[in-house]
């Protein structure tokens, strides 16, 4: 039998309770741990999910400005904040000010980050294709379903607190 802490146990460990097992969050966090994992290892170790939507968002909608942006990728405007000044001190994104409004931050893609997400493309698809390997003939309800659930959550997370 193995005890807690013992650096030589190799067993799984016990049985996840229901109540967790169950529980959409836990499930939720499951799922992005094993992404994170997976995009580690599948597309790139140092380009993260949130700098690849970023990137991606950019070169859609060249121009586009900081907070607009943190809206369109889901990320609060800390975070788009922090993850702008990474991919600008790596060389990928250029921010500069809006002509009539200075405080606006407006963004576009350099050569270099029009490289590194060329470079990344097909990895992404290849990742998402592969974890949706075996819900292939319902991926497009599977994913209508979970961008539902996402509205839903966030609703909830900014409403009246409990």
């Amino acid at each position: 039998m193995s005890r807690e802490g013992d650096a030589t146990n190799t067993e799984i460990g016990p049985g996840t309770p229901e109540v967790i097992s169950r529980a959409p969050g836990y499930l939720a966090r499951r799922l992005h741990q094993a992404y994170t994992a997976a995009w580690s290892r599948r597309v790139d170790p140092v380009l993260t999910g949130p700098q690849y939507a970023v990137l991606a968002t950019v070169e859609a909608h060249p121009r586009l400005d900081q907070g607009s942006l943190a809206h369109t990728v889901a990320l609060d405007r800390s975070t788009m904040a922090d993850v702008c000044r990474r991919l600008e001190e790596r060389g990928l994104i250029e921010r500069t000010q809006a002509p009539a409004d200075g405080r606006r931050k407006l963004l576009g893609l350099t050569d270099e980050g029009r490289t590194a997400l060329a470079r990344v493309h097909a990895r992404v698809s290849a990742l998402e294709d592969e974890l949706m390997a075996e819900h292939a003939a319902c991926a497009e309800r599977l994913i209508a379903d979970l961008d539902a659930l996402s509205r839903r959550w966030e609703t909830v997370a900014t409403g009246p607190p409990a």
